[in-house]
């Protein structure tokens, strides 16, 4: 399990430094700020999470899973910021669920807001 989780971490730090900056891709965002609340099943209380992108900020959009258990997971928003940045969305609701292996299917979810600010 172990090896699987060091894989899945090794590939993910690839991911990051082939996908570049914010400034390289997205030259007219001037931040992006991602809201949400994460929901494991089985624990009633949500935990709040924030995370900013600015134009030195890789422009990996994948947030990791806070389950222990979780093998390859978390919550790719790589398309909805594409989308919104393409049609110049400045905001945006939704919700995602964990694509990882974990204990259970559908372990865990967030429910996010985007905000972007443009150039």
């Amino acid at each position: 399990m172990n090896n699987r989780k060091n894989a899945a971490r090794t590939e993910r730090l690839q991911q990051r430094v082939l996908a570049g900056f914010v400034s390289a891709r997205f030259p007219e965002v001037k931040s992006i700020v991602i809201s949400m609340m994460y929901n494991r099943s089985g624990i009633a209380k949500s935990l709040p999470r924030t995370v900013n992108f600015f134009p030195d900020s890789s422009a990996f959009f994948r947030i990791d899973c806070l389950s222990k258990d979780c093998v390859e997971g978390g919550f790719d928003l790589t398309q909805v910021l594409n989308s919104m940045i393409r049609n110049r969305r400045e905001a945006a609701k939704g919700q995602l669920s964990c694509e990882g292996k974990g204990a259970s299917a559908d372990h865990s979810d967030i429910v996010y807001e985007v905000d972007i600010k443009y150039s």
